[in-house]
């Protein structure tokens, strides 16, 4: 295990590639020995940072739940990152590509709770149930560390992307809202263009089988730490297609079908 002073470090070399905009070697080449609990210790510490100057958690990403994700990152296994008050972007949003390492874009559905989660055993139909509503959405990756090391070749394993917030850097909310019960979720799906052309298409059930799966996978990694998802906050269920790479003139439109659709133009 890594030491408080390891942990502290890591974080904090995080903290300052993301504020300078630059990429760092992955930790995991700095530390061979980190697990996965030295992952989400350097996660929270790094959240608490930004906690300290002033954000609020507004919910949680959970990533690498398909197929088509895991087989992007070369990562077997689900991760979770934790969502603050400026990572959100209206649907339409101008984003400054700059401002991101690495920028790429995901389709996922986001859940918003009306009701508190909790526990190992949550069911997939207590998610529904404590769901207010679903909504379309992005996601804006950005990798702090790099992917593959430029210097080395280094590639980056899951404990690095799970230090790194599980890659988090912003979330677009789309307009329609709707009623999980209201739709058969899993075949909801969407077709992703980058800049008039199709990149991507993919259906919700690319998640675990269902979205809900992913939510109540997150529940069961928090129950032994007393943590629980609460009334309000905004889950990102997990991405259904590859993630896609984004850069400055570059504008993106996400088409659900009869759920709407979200863009996003990067400046």
């Amino acid at each position: 295990m890594l030491s408080p002073e390891d942990i502290s470090s890591a974080a904090a070399q995080l903290y300052e590639a993301e504020k300078q905009r630059i990429q760092i070697s992955p930790l995991t080449l700095q530390h061979s020995g980190m697990d996965m609990d030295d992952a989400y210790a350097v996660q929270k510490a790094w959240v608490d940072q930004k906690i300290a100057d002033g954000r609020k958690v507004t919910g949680y990403k959970i990533g690498l739940t398909s197929r088509a994700m895991q087989m992007a990152m070369k990562i077997d296994t689900p991760d979770f990152g934790v969502l603050l008050d400026d990572m959100y972007f209206a649907n339409g949003a101008k984003i400054t590509a700059a401002d991101f390492t690495d920028p790429r874009i995901e389709v996922e559905f986001g859940f918003v709770l009306k009701e508190p989660l909790f526990g190992e055993d949550v069911s997939a139909e207590q998610v529904i149930a404590a769901t207010d509503y679903v909504v379309p959405a992005l996601e804006l990756i950005a990798a702090r560390s790099f992917r593959v090391d430029p210097e080395t070749g280094y590639t980056r394993t899951v404990f690095d992307t799970i230090a790194d917030n599980a890659a988090n850097a912003g979330y677009i909310v789309g307009d329609t809202q709707f009623d999980p019960r209201d739709i058969d979720l899993p075949w909801a799906g969407a077709m992703l263009y980058l800049n008039g052309e199709i990149e991507e298409t993919g259906l919700a059930g690319g998640v675990m089988g269902h979205p809900a799966e992913g939510i109540r996978w997150v529940c069961k990694r928090f129950a032994p730490h007393g943590i629980g998802l609460e009334p309000g906050q905004f889950i990102l269920s997990g991405s259904f297609t590859r993630p896609m790479v984004v850069a400055a003139g570059d504008h993106i439109l996400a088409d659900y079908g009869p759920l709407g659709k979200v863009e996003v133009s990067f400046v």
